[in-house]
């Protein structure tokens, strides 16, 4: 009998065990795991190989947009797969992915015309921050001096931006990244502005505080950033944060006019502006871009995640012409961009990702989602009403719902007790599959729910969180 045909006759103790011995799970305590396989899917729904049905309020980590098994997304790659799978980006072309990078130009923010594209969203951080460094270092021959001094990256506190080296670098959220510090670099760090009042800590337990130890107003947190600018503005080459909400630092959501407010200080001060919206692009804040709210206009814009409405690896970073022309010249010159990854520009990633641009248009998706978004904000508050949720933050299509002993105090539960993968695990039976974030519990659901499927996720959140924190009050 063949390999294939063994394995698929395998019996589900085999998998069980054979995912216990030898997959490695990310951001999993492999001591402690228990496996759930994932055997289908079906519009927003998700079945393991019991048949248990889960409605997939995830987005099978922030990445679906359009629904699992989408006809349409399904015969984008059948019919590119007729073509051909992948061929490489380095120094070739191809017809699917010229197409996909001309779309991207059309409907990300004016000025963004080049896109450099990766496997990753934590890679398309990489390739921005290494392109911001290389741009400062070749944009004017004439002045080097005040060039190569350029080497350092501004951040917000609480940030996360993927899991490489550079991107950890940038990072904030100590749980995922002190440990690496001594491999990397260290960004300067300006407080998250409007952290809610006694917030829940992070998965290590630790107390969620800004870089002073205290919560700042984006007033102050525009303060620091100004004076850190007239300081050291000859050294630092960006910018980068998440525009709108900081995802993975607990769906933190900045104050109106955050945003518009820091690119007019980085142009102010000739200071890169880039934007991670791996996690809030493509629909997610109800706009197809999160910066189109304040109508900023980033230097440099990482995307990913829903780039291919949560099918197939593809990331990309796309710039300004201003930026690519400084990597222009001849081949001893030593301008180019020496960076680059085996499947950066996939034709397979490219194709679906090209027909999930185009269902935004033919299923007016952007224009329905007003009013899914303002039903989230309703049903939200059957959440707020529980003894055990202190504060709730919502931003478009996605919610974190902090954790608390008591709501008088927000007093955070001991980290050990794990209270939000708890109420997580618990929402299994009832129907639905989230993800925490220490004790926030994190609600983001594909793009195409619908107003019952959302109350269907509600009831299955709520009823996880009561199984584990109790009806009542301490």
């Amino acid at each position: 009998m063949p390999a294939h045909a063994a394995i698929s006759h395998l019996s589900l103790e085999h998998l069980h065990a054979w995912d216990q011995e030898h997959v490695w799970h990310a951001f999993t305590q492999m001591a402690e795991y228990e496996p759930l396989l994932i055997e289908r899917g079906d519009g927003i729904f998700l079945f393991d190989t019991a048949g248990n049905r889960y409605i997939d309020g995830s987005a099978s980590m922030w990445c679906n947009v359009h629904g699992h098994r989408h006809p349409r997304l399904d015969a984008a790659v059948t019919t590119q797969l007729g073509k051909v799978a992948h061929t490489t980006n380095l120094g070739l072309s191809n017809p699917t992915t010229i197409e996909l990078a001309r779309r991207l130009v059309e409907v990300s923010p004016p000025g963004l015309e080049k896109v450099f594209f990766s496997g990753d969203g934590s890679s398309a951080v990489e390739a921005a921050l290494k392109i911001a460094f290389q741009y400062h270092l070749q944009a004017d021959d004439n002045k080097p001096e005040n060039i190569t001094k350029r080497t350092t990256f501004v951040a917000l506190g609480e940030a996360y931006h993927g899991d490489t080296l550079g991107a950890i670098g940038v990072g904030g959220v100590d749980r995922f990244t002190a440990m690496f510090g001594p491999l990397t670099f260290d960004a300067i760090r300006v407080p998250t502005p409007g952290l809610p009042a006694g917030p829940p800590p992070p998965s290590d337990g630790g107390p969620r505080t800004d870089p002073s130890g205290q919560a700042a107003t984006a007033s102050e947190t525009l303060s620091r950033l100004e004076q850190l600018f007239v300081a050291q503005s000859d050294s630092i080459a960006a910018v980068i944060m998440e525009p709108l909400v900081q995802a993975a630092g607990g769906i933190l959501v900045h104050p109106p006019g955050f945003l518009r407010a820091v690119r007019d200080l980085t142009s102010r001060y000739g200071i890169l502006l880039i934007l991670d919206e791996i996690a809030v692009g493509f629909g997610r804040t109800g706009r197809m871009f999160a910066c189109e709210h304040e109508d900023v206009c980033p230097d440099i814009l990482c995307l990913g995640k829903g780039l291919t409405a949560g099918y197939l690896p593809m990331a990309a970073t796309l710039t300004t012409d201003t930026i690519w022309r400084a990597f222009l010249g001849s081949h001893a010159d030593g301008r180019a961009f020496y960076h680059g990854h085996t499947f950066g520009g996939n034709q397979l990633a490219a194709a679906v990702a090209l027909e999930s641009l185009r269902l935004f248009e033919d299923e007016e998706l952007l224009e329905r989602l007003p009013g899914v978004i303002s039903h989230l904000e309703r049903q939200l508050q059957q959440l707020a009403d529980l003894p055990h949720v202190g504060d709730i933050r919502q931003c478009g299509l996605m919610a974190g719902i902090d954790l608390v002993t008591t709501k008088e105090t927000a007093e955070p539960y001991p980290w050990e007790e794990r209270m939000g993968a708890r109420a997580c695990l618990a929402a299994r039976s009832h129907g639905a599959l989230l993800r925490q974030l220490g004790d926030t519990v994190v609600i983001m659901p594909p793009l195409s729910i619908s107003v019952d499927e959302l109350d269907m996720l509600i009831a299955a959140t709520a009823a996880g969180i009561t199984s584990v924190t109790g009806l009542s009050g301490p």
